[in-house]
């Protein structure tokens, strides 16, 4: 079967590494396009489900409250449409995350060597699992953290809070847990660099846990004691796991150039 002359000129461009800039571009816009297309229908899509995401993320309000009605409060006629648009950008682009996630692979690949290549695809579905799960902590923790925030004001205190207020925090402590799990990716791609050294990581291990706690504790969003241990005792984990795979990286590395000698 003949591929159309587009597809022939892609892949020949692709094998050869020999495309031009213009060519380039236009390979970029058409991904960019692509993934376009994709963040508009997922948007679609979480516009017409709106009341279940947004049901999903203010479990854990009611959840804290114990009220049968834990309703967030608008301030103004065009705020809970402004809402609406805000999680169907937010969901589309979760829900697009596989497409454009393909669209980067497709167009990085012709620049990679087969080691690189080889690398790619465990690095790309390791950050977006550790991302997603890294999110997924900072829901199940956000109860604990908000129980918190509620009581360090004292009992005269009662809680009315706005959509924006309210959804801005859980989406950045999702944020900011999922961009934090992402650290040992990048320990194992600087070891495997050669940047660092599992031995080094491992002589540095008491300066890091006392970085990791330190960091969390100035930039975790929403300043809590729960945040903070959610956040810093995996990194922790993390740290550990990267100099073990670092370990057994460097050990192939050296039986694959030993054998090659």
């Amino acid at each position: 079967m003949k591929l159309p002359r587009s597809q022939r000129k892609e892949a020949s461009a692709a094998t050869s590494g020999n495309m031009t800039l213009l060519e380039h571009l236009a390979e970029l816009r058409g991904r960019i396009v692509k993934a376009a297309v994709a963040v508009t229908i997922g948007a679609i899509a979480a516009y017409f489900f709106y009341g279940h995401i947004l049901n999903f993320f203010t479990a854990p309000y009611c959840q804290v409250s114990g009220k049968s009605d834990c309703a967030l409060y608008v301030t103004g006629p065009l705020e809970g449409f402004a809402l609406r648009i805000k999680i169907a950008g937010y969901g589309g682009a979760l829900l697009a995350s596989p497409v454009i996630l393909y669209q980067l692979w497709r167009f990085v690949t012709p620049g990679l060597n087969p080691r690189e290549k080889r690398y790619a695809i465990p690095f790309v579905l390791s950050s977006l699992i550790l991302f997603l799960g890294g999110a997924l902590v900072a829901y199940i923790t956000f109860p604990h953290a908000l129980h918190f925030l509620q009581s360090a004001g004292g009992s005269q205190l009662h809680d009315i809070y706005t959509p924006n207020s309210y959804l801005n925090l859980i989406f950045l402590l999702m944020i900011a847990f999922g961009v934090s799990f992402e650290f040992p990716v990048l320990l194992v791609a600087l070891e495997i660099a050669g940047v660092v050294t599992p031995k080094k990581l491992s002589s540095f291990r008491r300066w890091a846990i006392v970085i990791i706690f330190t960091v969390v504790a100035v930039f975790i969003p929403s300043s809590d004691p729960f945040s903070m241990f959610a956040m810093a005792v995996p990194l922790v984990v993390f740290y550990e796991a990267s100099i073990l795979i670092g370990r057994v990286v460097t050990r192939r590395r050296a039986r694959a150039e030993a054998a090659a000698q």
